[in-house]
């Protein structure tokens, strides 16, 4: 299978707009949420991937909800969502990069460890700086509670989601002498009309496509330390392999030919 093609700076993508609240210092994100969910089902599609429909429509909500979060945070930040659910059991990933505005996830439905409670694993990379993860717990099969309880325990700061339509979404964040009152009173007519009763300043536009970036090189990377402990195991008596991106579900074709070549090409030679 042909490597995927880089990020075109040029092409269209999801507009997310943040606006800052004045007088009440709070900050708010909103999409149309609906040319990514399409771009999800195309590479669904293209994948020959078909999620149950219950995990469709939360990872959807996820989708939504890891948009307009990184839409929030700062340019150089790289962020992976992984949230586990134990009723529906199944494990929903996100990644994001805001250097390039892309976007992939996948949704594990096998093989999903059982735990006492729900876990919403997040991980950030900014800059840098080595990678900093938060672990909270939480209940429900609702992604966007899994988040909202993220901001909670980790940001230490408030957060409320708001589905304004069937494919919009708003996300209200609380700021340093934020009007906890007022924020708390916030409703889905009320975040609807803020630029009619609130004063508004726009923050930025930020553009999201659905990339993932896999390729066949990196399908080596992740084989390799198989090849090299049991490559008769891994491919028996098949000339070559399918492996899915663990990001994105893609399928990738790897020759043993391949493989072995690149296992000899990275091997550390032994130290003097």
């Amino acid at each position: 299978m042909a490597e995927s093609t880089p990020v075109n700076p040029n092409a269209s993508g999801l507009e997310v707009r943040t606006h800052f609240v004045r007088h009440r210092n709070a900050l708010v994100a909103k999409a149309d949420l609906g040319d990514l969910y399409v771009d999800n089902y195309l590479h669904l599609a293209e994948q020959g991937l078909h999620p149950e429909p219950a995990h469709d429509r939360m990872f959807k909500r996820a989708l939504a909800a890891f948009v307009l979060h990184q839409a929030s945070r700062p340019w150089n930040e790289m962020t992976a969502w992984t949230i586990n659910f134990q009723e529906p059991r199944v494990n929903l990933f996100l990644a994001s990069d805001n250097a390039t505005g892309t976007v992939t996830g996948r949704i594990f439905a096998e093989n999903v460890k059982v735990l006492p409670e729900n876990l919403f694993y997040a991980d950030v990379v900014r800059g840098n700086q080595p990678v900093r993860r938060s672990v909270v717990h939480f209940r429900g099969d609702d992604p966007i509670v899994g988040a909202e309880r993220l901001y909670a325990q980790s940001e230490q700061r408030g957060a409320r989601y708001f589905q304004l339509g069937e494919e919009e979404f708003a996300l209200a964040t609380e700021h340093p002498d934020c009007d906890l009152a007022w924020f708390g009173r916030l409703d889905v007519p009320q975040v609807r009309g803020l630029d009619g009763t609130e004063t508004l300043a726009l923050i930025e536009r930020r553009e999201y496509r659905w990339h993932c970036g896999c390729n066949h090189r990196r399908m080596l990377e992740v084989l390799a330390p198989v090849m090299r402990s049991d490559p008769e195991g891994l491919f028996g008596e098949d000339p070559k392999v399918e492996i899915r991106c663990p990001r994105c579900g893609a399928r990738h074709a790897v020759t043993r030919e391949s493989l072995e070549a690149y296992v000899a090409e990275t091997r550390v030679p032994p130290s003097a």
